[in-house]
């Protein structure tokens, strides 16, 4: 609202017309610095080796590394990152204030089939410069990576939008997450809500039950990630969408029998995203099929 081109009216009077600082006008925001990103990819590495580690021993791990830190700093990076240690603890993570909590749906089950229950969380990937936040929907029986996103923020909407592509290509009976504000808010839940997915988030006694993810994102990052420097968002988007098409089609998991996920979630029809069409997965098909998969969020 304020013109600093309008001869007539300084800045500073419309400033106090507008009842707003000039301060504030002029603060320009600083970004992550360099030796910040350094300790953040430090903390990932060391995150995905050793997840159930807390900000007291980063830190304590780091300043063995030469690093001079305190826990107030690593605890701020974790929370920056995403991060927290993987322990039983009564809740995860926290949501927003007055967001609906629903409750653990998954005690004593017994996973036997797919799209019966999928799951989603986020993590942190570092880049040469900067870091995105990665969101991933999975199919818990076969594995199968249904959609992802990438984000420079940890708002909702890239979380969504992941929810509307895995929701093309099927319908769970329940969906868990934990109780992170991505995915307590109701853009989130009542998008499943609409599709008749029951809800399903971690509480008391349940830390174990986002494993599966957590081994996804050691894999990606043991894979992929860490082995390159993604200049941009650019190079990480076509990074990771070729890795997932890689996972999910030609990769062979030994818990599914050296399967595929494709091949174990093969039955399954799906919207692919490139023409609209629904096709069927069959095993003679899957190559070509595979092609296609999550490629509308590589474009994005």
């Amino acid at each position: 609202m304020v013109d600093r081109r309008r001869p007539s009216l300084s800045v500073v009077r419309q400033c106090q017309l507008l009842d707003i600082s000039r301060s504030g006008l002029y603060y320009q925001p600083v970004g992550v610095s360099d030796e910040d990103l350094n300790l953040m990819e430090m903390i990932d590495h060391q995150y995905m080796a050793t997840p159930f580690y807390g900000a007291r021993k980063i830190a304590a791990w780091l300043k063995h590394k030469g690093q001079m830190v305190n826990r107030k700093r690593v605890r701020r990076l974790m929370q920056l990152m995403g991060l927290k240690a993987i322990y039983r603890r009564p809740r995860t993570s926290k949501p927003a204030p007055g967001n609906k909590i629903y409750p653990y749906l998954l005690s004593g089950m017994e996973i036997t089939r797919t799209n019966q229950v999928w799951a989603a969380d986020i993590t942190y990937i570092p880049m040469a410069h900067g870091f995105l936040y990665l969101v991933a929907i999975i199919d818990w029986y076969s594995r199968y990576v249904l959609a992802w996103s990438l984000s420079n923020t940890l708002d909702a909407d890239f979380c969504v939008e992941a929810l509307k592509e895995a929701l093309r290509k099927g319908r769970p009976e329940i969906f868990n997450t934990d109780q992170g504000t991505q995915f307590t808010g109701k853009a989130f839940t009542g998008l499943l809500e609409q599709h008749g997915v029951s809800i399903s988030m971690d509480g008391r006694g349940s830390y174990r039950d986002n494993l599966f993810i957590e081994r996804l994102w050691r894999t990606v990052k043991y894979e992929e990630v860490y082995l390159k420097a993604y200049q941009d968002g650019r190079d990480a988007r076509i990074g990771i969408g070729n890795y997932f098409r890689f996972y999910n089609t030609e990769r062979p998991h030994q818990a599914l029998g050296y399967r595929t996920p494709a091949e174990v979630f093969a039955t399954i029809p799906f919207e692919v995203t490139e023409g609209g069409m629904i096709e069927s997965l069959t095993l003679g098909t899957m190559k070509t099929a595979g092609h296609y998969l999550n490629l509308a969020p590589l474009l994005s």
